[in-house]
């Protein structure tokens, strides 16, 4: 191992350690799920997502609030508040759907799969943001699929999932910038 292998280490090592201040000098904290929240943000609240969508299903509303009131709880280090939070979540459900995802063969006018489709509509505040470069009003939708065109043995599981993938689209659009 001659010079140039000891410069190089040098290099990456004085690298690492310029990174590290540039990172550590943005004021940013970041989460070990990948997301980045201002180091000075310390609360958040998710209000009461409503479900305006023509089809309901009677628990959604709450079931998506206290989903991504979990998300955030268990991915970041954030209080929760009931008001005034550092970081202000809002929205509505708006599309709740099953649709047929392809027919059966042979001629039959009957679904071989679904598809059970959520959208969310929801507003970002962060109220530290001045500028408000930050905060966001997005459309968020998932969707999946199940046998046959009857949901109802499988409509709890899947609106499970559906939330679950949903809040972390949510999580990820306001602390990572995904």
């Amino acid at each position: 191992m001659g010079p140039t292998h000891n410069n190089a280490i040098k290099l990456g090592v004085l690298l690492a350690l310029m990174l590290s201040g540039i990172v550590h000098g943005c004021g940013v904290k970041y989460s070990f799920t990948g997301g980045s929240i201002p180091k000075d943000m310390k609360t958040y609240t998710v209000l009461f997502f409503e479900n305006i969508a023509p089809m309901v299903y009677t628990t959604l509303s709450q079931d998506f609030t206290e989903g991504l009131k979990e998300r955030i709880r268990t991915q970041s280090s954030l209080s929760q508040v009931n008001s005034d939070g550092d970081a202000i979540f809002e929205g509505t459900i708006t599309n709740y759907s099953i649709t047929p995802a392809s027919v059966q063969a042979g001629g039959i006018d009957r679904a071989a799969n679904s598809r059970l489709t959520i959208t969310v509509k929801v507003k970002y505040t962060n109220r530290l943001d001045e500028t408000g470069e930050s905060n966001f009003e997005e459309t968020f939708t998932q969707f999946k699929e199940f046998p046959g065109s009857d949901v109802t043995s499988y409509e709890a599981a899947l609106n499970q999932d559906l939330i679950k993938m949903l809040t972390e689209d949510v999580y990820n659009r306001a602390f990572a910038n995904w």
